[in-house]
């Protein structure tokens, strides 16, 4: 058997480079060997991307993109088809699971300076990921066709309608009518299950592939690279494959059982997965008593009510995401690691992830004066992190980060 097999690599690998590939990719790439729990995440959201592809799959069997048919082929996948349940279940709480491991793998990209020299295009194509997940999440939520999916689009294509000259014709357009509709409904149905996952799949091919070739970063933001044995391989590096292939195995462990607890018990998640009014069919008559998109969006969304000019709240909206893409330019400390930046980076880090959360949750309650004066108060929080990076980065005084990692002993 392993003559055959060997036979067959080598066929294979004279027509494919299979085995070249597997070594680049897995067991002659040496990682970093100081990884700590916060690189999980980048694991992990590999996890869910397959359980979202294969559930979405399933799912496009039994639903109908169809005014008439969408919500009736939910209640009936829910009900009718067997352990049609869970993996609506699985494909619901799969979106809300993404965007938890998404936000937590970007943090450790800002705690550690994953993004700066020479893995900025690594962030580059990380951040269009991200706008990808925030269109697939968007086209995504008005399919269940309930009243919160029909009012949470309705309110966030008028959006559009604020650009000058061309808004009113863009959100006719993006609709493919004058209300939102069947039309809407199917042409959101295409680019959910086509183009999007197609696009984010080929954008995280990439990632890997841009990662794997400057070599991933660690908590010292030490290069390993510098430091070689005589066959060149780095002191302070493992392999991928075996030694953090099965070391992740932990982390999607523990990640599943949280994940299956979820699913199981609260799928709905108290209402901010699978909001209540959106168990009732999409009602044009009948406005939801409050209306604001799923949790992940919020941030955004309160950073967009925050200013009171309504195309000044898309420009403040769209500002906020935009800012994330120039990040590698606008940090000029000499180390990566907040273990060694100055206690300004910290600070403003700190302020950052407070503000971030803050925003989160004002986005998701009605808005009053009150709560608009202190998102205005984050908003302004948030864009102070980026703007006055060049300045605090510059003047503060960093500790030396030393020459080879510490600790991660394999």
């Amino acid at each position: 058997m392993s003559k055959l097999f060997s036979n067959l690599m080598s066929w294979v690998d004279a027509r494919f480079p299979a085995t070249e590939t597997y070594e680049y990719h897995m067991s002659k790439y040496y990682a970093p060997k100081n990884f700590n729990f916060w690189y999980f995440f980048g694991v992990l959201s590999m996890v869910v991307l397959v359980n979202q592809l294969l559930t979405g799959f399933w799912l496009t069997m039994m639903y109908s993109p169809t005014a008439e048919g969408a919500f009736d082929s939910i209640e009936y996948i829910m009900r009718d088809v067997e352990y049609g349940w869970l993996i609506r279940y699985m494909h619901s709480t799969g979106a809300s699971a993404f965007f938890v491991v998404v936000y937590l793998h970007m943090f450790r990209g800002l705690l550690y300076g994953s993004y700066q020299k020479p893995r900025e295009l690594v962030w580059l194509i990380g951040m269009a990921i991200y706008l990808c997940l925030m269109a697939e999440g968007f086209f995504g939520y008005l399919l269940p066709w309930g009243n919160m999916s029909y009012w949470g689009a309705q309110v966030i294509l008028n959006l559009a309608g604020a650009i000058p000259v061309v808004g009113d014709a863009l959100v006719t357009w993006v609709r493919g009518d004058y209300l939102l509709s069947g039309a809407t409904l199917n042409r959101f149905f295409a680019i959910h299950v086509a183009v999007i996952p197609l696009i984010l799949v080929g954008l995280v091919f990439m990632h890997l592939v841009a990662l794997h070739h400057v070599g991933s970063n660690n908590p010292d933001g030490v290069d390993i690279k510098k430091l070689k044995d005589e066959n060149g391989i780095p002191l302070d590096g493992v392999a991928f494959h075996p030694y953090y292939t099965v070391h992740d195995l932990v982390g999607i462990v523990v990640f599943l059982f949280i994940f299956s607890l979820v699913i199981f018990f609260f799928p709905d998640g108290g209402g901010y997965f699978l909001e209540k009014p959106n168990y009732d069919p999409a009602n044009p008559l009948k406005t939801p008593e409050h209306i604001a998109p799923v949790w992940y969006y919020t941030p955004f969304y309160a950073i967009l009510r925050a200013v009171p000019s309504k195309l000044g709240g898309v420009i403040a909206m769209g500002a906020a995401i935009a800012i994330l893409f120039v990040l590698p330019w606008l940090d000029k400390s000499p180390v990566k690691s907040m273990r060694y930046k100055g206690w300004m980076s910290k600070v403003w880090l700190g302020i950052f992830v407070v503000s971030f959360i803050s925003l989160g949750y004002l986005g998701v309650v009605p808005a009053t004066p009150v709560s608009t004066l202190m998102s205005q108060i984050f908003t302004i929080l948030y864009f102070l992190f980026f703007l006055l990076m060049p300045i605090y980065t510059s003047i503060e005084t960093c500790k030396m980060p030393p020459k080879r990692v510490t600790g991660g002993n394999h």
